[in-house]
């Protein structure tokens, strides 16, 4: 009997194998998973450029974008060899980026009896305008994610100059419209939820050169539109906002004058903030600065690659009791209700049968093969 227990002991598997072999879903926030999507500004980072065209350099950071704009400019000899060497050194010395980086477009952007030349606007396309070739399949899953809450009323906006959103929803059958600080009339019809289908890149789109705002000086005259900066500071105060890929979007001088600043009684406040969780004593000091002005901090995962799974449970989540309230605020009897919510959750169960089949059988050409979540898909449907 003792060596028969000793055997059985034996084949246990550890702990640790157990866990590693079938990793336990991170759980959603309750307070952010029973948001209706047009409560929700998702606020898109450059995590999110970086993952979905991880090998462009000039999108994971402002050192890797002025780099770019910096050799797009020598290979067009715009520049003189002391001017190059003097911009590459400020570079190296990691000085305050963003007036080098404005400098720089000074430069390559003189203004002659108000016309502006076209180097800059040059420079830009030879490093944003061919993205679409180099995004990845795991990045259009992310894209995927924010186009669905976006279709059922989420706004949002980024920080970034890239247009990969507009460019992945444009493969799916969906126009997105890009939107810069310049043109007031469409921006204060996206803040009044008028334009939802549109992104708001609030440092502008390298599709329009001179929307472009690097220094604060580039967009006083915003805020001197009362009306528009209003409604725009309505939303800080009447949604959530969800940061995704935005490790120092709260520190950005735009973001902070547009909302940051401008509202006062941030204890009200209730939005959201995902990172990843490397380091803990790091995660835990941000989550305790972002608590202070409004914003929890919640870990996706310990990994880059926990993010698109993550954030497409979320966003079935949310995009899922938004459709359960609309029944119900329609009028549908109470009884109704709760079978179309029973039926619609063995629909929703179906679905998740599906899409995890979906991607090993490559139901979306655009997106195509997907290995990288085929085993945690697996474990969660």
């Amino acid at each position: 009997m003792a060596s028969l227990l000793t055997v059985k002991t034996e084949k246990r598997p550890a702990p640790d194998d157990v866990e590693s072999n079938c990793k336990k879903p991170r759980k959603l926030l309750p307070s952010l998973k029973n948001k209706r999507a047009s409560e929700l500004v998702l606020v898109i980072g450059t995590g999110v450029s970086s993952a979905v065209a991880p090998q462009v350099p000039a999108l994971r950071s402002w050192k890797g974008l002025i780099q770019a704009l910096l050799d797009a400019a020598n290979d067009f000899d715009l520049l003189e060899e002391e001017e190059s060497f003097r911009f590459q050194r400020s570079l190296r010395e990691d000085k305050n980026l963003v007036h080098v980086a404005h400098d720089l477009i000074q430069k390559l952007s003189p203004r002659t009896d108000n016309v502006r030349s076209t180097f800059f606007k040059d420079c830009l396309y030879e490093v944003f305008d061919s993205l679409e070739s180099k995004m990845e399949n795991a990045g259009k899953h992310l894209l995927r994610s924010v186009l669905q809450l976006m279709e059922s009323g989420a706004l949002v906006l980024t920080t970034n100059f890239d247009s990969l959103l507009e460019i992945y929803a444009a493969h799916q059958g969906t126009k997105l419209e890009s939107l810069d600080l310049t043109d007031e009339k469409k921006v204060l019809e996206w803040a009044q939820e008028k334009r939802s289908l549109s992104v708001l890149h609030i440092h502008g789109v390298y599709t329009n050169p001179s929307g472009i705002v690097l220094h604060p000086a580039g967009y006083q005259n915003v805020l001197r539109n009362t009306e528009v900066m209003r409604e725009i500071q309505k939303l800080y105060e009447t949604k959530s906002f969800l940061f995704l890929g935005c490790g120092r979007t709260v520190d950005d001088t735009t973001f902070q004058a547009l909302f940051l600043e401008a509202v006062k009684h941030k204890s009200d406040l209730e939005h959201f903030m995902l990172v990843r969780r490397e380091h803990v004593e790091e995660f835990k000091k941000l989550r305790d600065n972002m608590l202070d002005k409004g914003i929890k901090v919640i870990s996706y995962g310990s990994n880059y690659t926990d993010l698109p799974e993550y954030f497409e449970r979320l966003a079935n989540e949310i995009c899922s009791r938004g459709r359960a309230k609309n029944g119900y605020a329609e009028g549908f009897p109470e009884q109704e209700v709760a079978e179309n919510q029973n039926g619609f959750n063995c629909q929703k169960s179906l679905l998740q049968v599906d899409s995890c089949v979906g991607l090993q059988q490559n139901s979306d050409p655009y997106l195509g093969t997907v290995t990288w979540q085929d085993s945690k898909r697996e474990a969660s449907c």
